[in-house]
């Protein structure tokens, strides 16, 4: 299954980092309603969730279990993440930019990369002459 959804966001955050492990979070929540919807749908589902994150600074806060300075902004209800993983119904990985398929709904591409890209979606134009 696959959710998506764009919210506008309420805080500003410093950082990159800290905006990438707020998305991150709340990608945790939909991880932890889909298990949830698919518990209720009498569909087992063992195995831990994928989380792909872009960010290396955001994927160690969410891997770290101790506070540091630099996430003492950080509320406290954004470090559900954590939980998650060492419950193990979350897993971290890393992804590549150029291979974040979600950037091509959400950043301005190059045609290099914008193409490739819109190949391993299944994105076809039907007005093409084939």
């Amino acid at each position: 299954m696959i959710s998506w959804r764009s919210k506008r966001h309420k805080i500003v955050s410093l950082s990159s980092a800290e905006a990438e492990y707020r998305a991150m979070t709340r990608a945790c929540c939909e991880l932890t309603w889909l298990r949830h919807l698919l518990r209720d749908l009498g569909i087992s589902h063992q195995e831990s969730a994928l989380l792909y994150c872009d960010n290396k600074v955001a994927l160690h806060i969410a891997a770290n279990p101790f506070f540091h300075e630099r996430t003492r902004h950080i509320e406290v209800d954004c470090h559900f993440i954590r939980d998650k993983i060492q419950d193990g119904s979350i897993t971290t990985r890393h992804v590549d930019s150029a291979h974040q398929l979600a950037n091509i709904l959400t950043k301005l591409l190059g045609k290099e990369i914008f193409v490739p890209m819109v190949r391993k979606l299944g994105v076809q134009d039907i007005h093409s002459l084939t």
